[in-house]
């Protein structure tokens, strides 16, 4: 089993390394390769089960888009292959065509024929409650962007939040064995019904690392998320509207 962190320099905001981190605990004989933005990524001999993608800032992200372009061709091949990719928060824009701003376009990776249409003036911050499958997804976003445009295939159905527009039923995508979706932080740590599905998929064994401690802290959020008088937008001023 090979996971391959990418950029793990910057690829770590709002707690999102700790994806990373939890899967090291939950698999300790995997290999893990840390793949600095300087460095040749390990995917492309298509060694790696696991590539994982985490948020970063909108400089980071034409950094991130740089060195990844002269790889995109192997990337999809890779992912076509069967290599799982988990791809959280703004790292979901890496695979569409553009992110726009201010009538601006900055190219990505064109692997998917949606957008991102980012405003840096407004942040939204929202607590979200989903479902894939037959699982509830958990979680919170905080974003200057949303996306639009034709996505590959649905990933989690909202319940409670927003997807990945206003209005819109479906929060991220899913590609085969590609994940992406919006929420931030420890997604792993957050939904352990959705980690112990990823590690069967990936064909391991669903025991989970402090496995009681984290079902139970992602039981008592999503009984919470699903009470009626639950609130999943902030205001500008951080209280819940």
């Amino acid at each position: 089993m090979r996971i391959e962190a990418l950029y793990p320099e910057f690829c770590q905001w709002f707690g999102d390394s700790e994806n990373v981190r939890y899967l090291r605990q939950c698999l300790p004989e995997a290999e893990l390769v840390e793949t600095a933005s300087d460095q040749t990524p390990a995917f492309l001999d298509g060694s790696v089960d696991l590539l994982i993608l985490g948020s970063m800032t909108e400089r980071q992200q034409l950094a991130a888009v740089q060195r990844l372009t002269p790889y995109k061709d192997r990337l999809l091949e890779c992912i076509d292959a069967g290599m799982a990719v988990l791809a959280t928060g703004n790292a979901t824009e890496l695979f569409g065509e553009y992110i726009e701003e201010n009538g601006v376009r900055y190219p990505m990776l064109s692997l998917f024929p949606f957008h991102a249409q980012r405003d840096q003036e407004h942040r939204h911050n929202s607590m979200f409650l989903g479902e894939y499958e037959d699982t509830k997804i958990v979680g919170y976003r905080a974003q200057f962007s949303f996306l639009q445009g034709d996505f590959p295939g649905k990933f989690i159905h909202v319940l409670g939040g927003c997807g990945n527009s206003m209005g819109d039923p479906n929060e991220g995508f899913r590609y085969k064995n590609l994940f992406a979706t919006y929420l931030l932080g420890p997604f792993l740590i957050l939904n352990p019904p959705f980690t112990k599905y990823l590690l069967r998929l990936l064909g391991q064994k669903d025991t989970l690392a402090f496995e009681k401690a984290v079902t139970e802290a992602y039981a008592y959020r999503r009984d919470h998320l699903e009470m009626k008088e639950a609130k999943f937008f902030f205001n500008e001023s951080g209280w819940l509207e």
